[in-house]
């Protein structure tokens, strides 16, 4: 097997060495277990002890222990530690594109969950290699994860379904791996988009058209919430969908589309599948000469940061981004504790967040 990231650490410190010396100076000694053990008068074991904050150490040699680290300016190898515990207290985190907002929104909330329960997310960009075959799974896999984290949209790769059978993991944010030890975490896409369509015909619209996403269950979930809800009115036959990527560029360039029709066909408001698209749809309409929100409404889903912005001020579904990291965190430290407990979904239910994007329909 090619050295992995933690071979090579090892090899480069060895089990008790402290910090390693560069520079063109010859190195002066590393600071070694058994180097502190002597300064405090103590034994190997009693260090050792100490650094794993054991509560079987005399409060004089814990204090003589903790002098002698301070005095020789040791630093205890936790790569070494780690190997000897069986865990690295370090969690992959897979991320779909890391470009979107979304994933800086749930990062936050995944970087507290993480670091509260002393565990280390190490964040790798599955736009980066879209395949996943043998580059970032296979590079978490030589990092020995304690956890895995698939946030966003996740294809049912081979070398990902291998992963989670053997690593435990959560799916945050996405609907597209299902696994009887793998537990989701992620936001109620019907829900969330039939009460965007609830908003937008509370305004009179019924000419409502959509940006739908390329990729993933839960895009395909609000289309399907959009058409059910077009349906349910009789719609159907105004109804129009197009989709692209889930980009403010792929929602400029849907909506540049749909807007390409005669007026009278024209819609009166445009729901985008993420926040990030309905930027584009703005940007789009506006360079369609036509006024947000007197002639066309536009409605995002997600609730990011991006559309907060004040000189955006998007209505948007608000899918509570952060604490759904936060909780997708919290679910990963059970699973390590406990690997063979049977999967648990995890939907949570968003709401309407108005802003100034959207607004009563058009007279006429």
């Amino acid at each position: 097997m090619r050295p992995g990231i933690l071979e090579v650490m090892t090899r480069a410190g060895g089990p008790e060495a402290g910090p390693a010396r560069s520079g063109g100076e010859a190195a002066a000694p590393d600071v070694t277990l058994r180097m502190v053990a002597a300064h405090a008068g103590v034994s190997k074991s009693v260090v050792s002890r100490v650094l794993q904050d054991s509560p079987h150490v005399s409060p004089a040699r814990r204090d003589a222990v903790l002098a002698a680290i301070e005095e020789l300016g040791y630093r205890p190898n936790s790569l070494a530690r780690s190997l000897t515990q069986r865990r690295t207290h370090i969690v992959g985190v897979l991320l779909h594109d890391i470009r979107q907002p979304w994933f800086t929104d749930v990062m936050e909330g995944v970087s507290v969950g993480l670091t509260s329960a002393g565990l280390l997310p190490f964040i790798a960009d599955g736009r980066l290699d879209r395949r996943l075959d043998q580059r970032v799974v296979s590079s978490f896999m030589d990092l020995r994860l304690d956890g895995l984290i698939l946030a966003g949209t996740t294809p049912e790769a081979p070398e990902l379904i291998d992963a989670v059978a053997r690593i435990p993991s959560v799916v945050l944010g996405g609907r597209d791996i299902r696994h009887d030890r793998v537990d989701v975490v992620a936001q109620d896409d019907l829900a969330g988009a039939a009460a965007a369509m609830d908003h937008l015909g509370a305004l009179g619209h019924r000419r409502i058209h959509h940006v739908a996403g390329d990729l993933g269950r839960g895009f395909d979930l609000r289309r399907e919430a959009y058409l059910a809800w077009m349906r349910k009115r009789r719609l159907v036959r105004q109804a129009r969908i197009e989709t692209d990527e889930t980009t403010e560029a792929g929602g400029y360039a849907a909506a540049r589309r749909l807007l390409a029709v005669p007026a009278e066909s024209r819609a009166t408001a445009i729901f985008a599948g993420c926040d990030a698209a309905a930027v584009g749809v703005l940007a789009a309409v506006r360079d369609a000469g036509l006024a947000v929100p007197e002639q066309i409404s536009v409605m995002g889903f997600d609730g990011t940061y991006l559309g907060a912005a004040q000189h955006i001020r998007l209505s948007t579904v608000d899918t509570d981004i952060v604490g759904m990291g936060r909780l997708a965190a919290e679910r990963l430290v059970s699973r390590i504790a406990d690997p063979r407990r049977a999967a648990v979904e995890t939907l949570l239910v968003p709401t309407v967040l108005p802003r100034s994007t959207t607004g009563p329909a058009p007279a006429g």
